[in-house]
């Protein structure tokens, strides 16, 4: 690594690598192909926007793992991973980009076959945005004696509970996203265009907050209002907010590729008594929800107290109420692992992340009121202070 600023110390990497070694003995694998880029930095250090062509970590068994990607990326590498042996950074050339003719996993097969994995069992992601069936089938053909199988999730899951860095970081990235909610609700007013808005969360955001620079977020501010809010993944236009329409914001502060989502949602004018009963229901669902929030429960738990109550208040909500959070890349700020809903039995432990994500969307409109929080060795700690209500300005 030659950056005078790493994120992580060289033991650190060393202790995820280990982590993840056990896994790929359990699973009995010789070797992994990572491909998805929040991986891929947990396990090395590599931060850059080249995640559009193909590009992965090997880690076998033994020895340092190999950043392996375009070869114009290599120094990039160079900057940011912590490896320093030589043949540890290896890049393609052009040619391989986006060329009908061949593709870059052929070369990645002769990489394979150089470091002795030609019959190797080998665990790649093949659930993953980043690894796509072309991909597959090329790797697969190219190593006919291999057994490719799938390991999608193997890495994710050594990632769910976060180091006292990480969550330092997540800390941050906390006082990030209060900054942007402060931001939406001192300009927020009837007759401002939406993108105008949108500007000045994303200058809050990357200008950071108490001395910390804000990175980009893994997603882009959700931000529909009146009956689009109905739907929660419409982004914004150039309409202007409106009297008598509630508008939610779905942002995340990030630094450092650490995730911080939560979301508020304001109501223009007089608020209609649906979304007054729809508010507090919602917070006593929270409260109920949070109160399972501790060690040695299930994720599970948080979603059943969560719909137990919202249901006695006369609403239901049929989709999750969170998911893990922590270090990623676009287009998901999730770690695609545990989610708070009935049936998951993950087993909640100190140092997990998650964004707990009680929003209603109703058939006109949505309401979002949604909390970062951290199990500690206790209970829950909500990552932001950010004021737990509907919005309401004039």
């Amino acid at each position: 690594m030659t950056t005078t600023d790493a994120n992580f110390t060289t033991d650190e990497y060393l202790g995820r690598i280990t982590k993840t070694r056990a896994a790929m003995e359990r699973a009995g694998l010789d070797a992994i192909v990572v491909s998805d880029p929040s991986n891929m930095s947990w396990l090395t250090g590599y931060d850059g926007w080249s995640f559009y062509v193909h590009q992965g970590v090997i880690l076998t068994l033994a020895g340092e793992p190999i950043w392996w990607g375009r070869a114009m990326d290599a120094l990039g590498a160079a900057r940011t991973v912590f490896m320093q042996e030589t043949g540890s950074i290896r890049g393609y050339e052009d040619t391989f980009v986006q060329n009908p003719d061949k593709h870059p996993m052929q070369e990645l097969a002769g990489l394979l076959k150089d470091c002795g994995l030609e019959r190797a069992c080998i665990g790649v992601e093949m659930d993953n945005y980043y690894y796509t069936a072309a991909a597959h089938a090329t790797l697969s053909a190219s190593l006919p004696h291999a057994q490719i199988s799938d390991a999608n999730g193997l890495v994710n899951w050594q990632r769910a509970v976060k180091s006292p860095r990480e969550i330092e970081y997540m800390r941050r990235a906390a006082r990030i996203v209060e900054a942007m909610h402060a931001r939406i609700l001192d300009l927020a007013e009837p007759g401002l265009r939406k993108n105008d808005l949108i500007a000045e969360i994303y200058a809050t955001g990357i200008r950071g907050a108490d001395g910390h620079w804000g990175d980009y977020p893994a997603i882009v501010p959700m931000a529909p209002s009146g009956l689009d809010a109905t739907e929660p993944h419409l982004t914004w236009d150039d309409r202007a907010m409106k009297t008598g329409e509630a508008t939610f914001f779905e942002i995340a502060g990030a630094h450092r590729r650490y995730q911080c989502p939560q979301s508020r949602t304001v109501f223009l004018g007089k608020v209609p008594q649906k979304f007054r009963d729809a508010e507090n229901a919602v917070l006593d669902a929270i409260d109920a929800g949070l109160e399972q929030a501790k060690p040695g429960n299930q994720a599970q738990d948080i979603a059943n107290a969560f719909n137990a109550t919202l249901n006695k208040a006369g609403f239901e909500k049929d989709s999750r109420c969170g998911y893990a959070i922590g270090i990623s890349y676009p287009p998901d700020w999730g770690e695609r692992t545990i989610s708070f809903r009935r049936g998951d039995t993950t087993e909640l432990k100190a140092g997990m992340t998650f964004h707990f994500m009680p929003a209603l969307w109703l058939d006109d409109g949505g309401l979002e009121i949604t909390e970062p929080i951290l199990i500690t060795e206790t209970g829950y700690e909500c990552l932001c202070n950010t004021p737990r209500e509907l919005w309401v300005k004039p």
